[in-house]
């Protein structure tokens, strides 16, 4: 793997460095406190192409690699990470899988105008009762004629309260357990579809997140993506890229928090002088810089592996499960070095350690990417 990025990496490294430091940085406090979602923020990332990384050009995207989009979203992150959520999410969790599973006809409506910014997607798996276990999953859909009849509900939905199509996961054949579960592309406008309030969450809350609910909600035959039951192996192949997301929106999150730790650490005085000359500082300071490196060529090797078309469920977990606990170790040891002023909202420290939490969670647990890690250690 060469570690040296290309001309047109860097081209978007400076790029997304640039929009995060003059368009997102200087809002994200605001945004957190007022659970604000970044409308103009998102439409001008459409516009540069964002929204659609590695999506090729022909339909709508910007026809980068894997690499460019993990950059894009370590630096997106580093100036707000809610921004950078609701950008993977649009990219991997949306646009991925219709790209890599829709017809042509699918693609024209259901990617072309995602890709290139216009309307947002999610995508919607994780239910009140099943979660880490998709065999528990509760919605279903029923065959009537033409169309297929959705009932049931999702929660946590990452761009559920502003999205425009809902990939969702329903069990088609329960008998077969997880091997039953079909996929549908539901529009945001499909009669029996239900939105509930926007979730009050810790972190991450300038990203919008809710319930839905299908209530008798029947949509086309031609909405169903993949074959019937295709739904799980859709979804896993799916997750394997959003790891690879999540993962850089954790490097930029910890390295926004590693920024102003180390500036604080030159400005606080201490006994004379600053802080950071002391050793107790420096150590922490050095730690959080080696794991953060350590943590990005993880997920550099993972997102180079996507490019290559292999398989590399192993690798995207290994770059979740280490940048997302990084990304909370570094974070806090921010607060530590801030003192005091790391625990109030006066400094951007505390925000950075609660949106440092959720990438432990969400699109797999750490503890499913251990079992995913150990799965492949074992079978060799």
């Amino acid at each position: 793997m060469d570690i040296e990025l290309t001309e047109e990496q860097r081209q978007v490294r400076d790029l997304c460095r640039q929009f995060a430091d003059e368009e997102l940085r200087p809002n994200a406090r605001r945004w957190d406190a007022d659970h604000e979602f970044p409308r103009e923020a998102v439409k001008k990332l459409g516009e540069m192409g964002l929204m659609g990384v590695a999506i090729p050009p022909e339909w709508g995207g910007a026809g980068m690699d894997s690499v460019s989009y993990a950059i894009a979203m370590e630096e997106i992150s580093r100036g707000c990470a809610g921004t950078g959520v609701i950008v993977s999410v649009n990219n991997s969790l949306y646009c991925d899988p219709v790209l890599k599973f829709g017809t042509d006809e699918q693609r024209r409506q259901f990617l072309e105008p995602f890709a290139r910014g216009e309307k947002l997607g999610c995508f919607a798996l994780t239910e009140p009762m099943s979660g880490s276990d998709a065999a528990e999953m509760r919605t279903v859909a029923e065959r009537r004629g033409g169309d297929y009849v959705l009932n049931g509900s999702k929660n946590f939905i990452t761009n559920g309260p502003q999205a425009d199509v809902v990939l969702v996961f329903a069990m088609t054949d329960r008998a077969k357990r997880h091997r039953g579960i079909s996929a549908f592309l539901v529009p945001s406008d499909a009669k029996g579809f239900v939105r509930g309030k926007p979730d009050e969450k810790v972190g991450i809350r300038a990203s919008g997140s809710c319930t839905v609910f299908f209530e008798g909600c029947a949509i086309p035959e031609r909405y169903r993506l993949g074959g019937e039951s295709d739904g799980f192996k859709i979804a896993m192949a799916t997750l394997d890229g959003g790891r690879i997301g999540i993962a850089a929106q954790a490097l930029g999150i910890a390295r926004a928090a590693l920024e102003e730790a180390i500036a604080y650490s030159k400005e606080r005085k201490a006994f004379g002088q600053p802080i950071s000359q002391f050793q107790a500082i420096q150590f922490m300071l050095a730690d959080m810089a080696t794991e953060l490196d350590a943590a990005r060529l993880l997920v550099w090797r993972a997102a180079t592996l996507k490019d290559r078309g292999v398989r590399h469920s192993a690798e995207s977990a290994m770059a979740k499960l280490f940048a997302s606990e990084m990304s909370e170790r570094v974070t806090s040891r921010a607060i530590q070095i801030h003192g005091g002023y790391g625990y109030v909202k006066e400094y951007d420290a505390e925000r950075h350690w609660r949106d440092s939490r959720i990438t432990e969670i969400y699109e797999g647990t750490s503890e499913i990417q251990r079992i995913v890690i150990s799965s492949a250690v074992l079978k060799d």
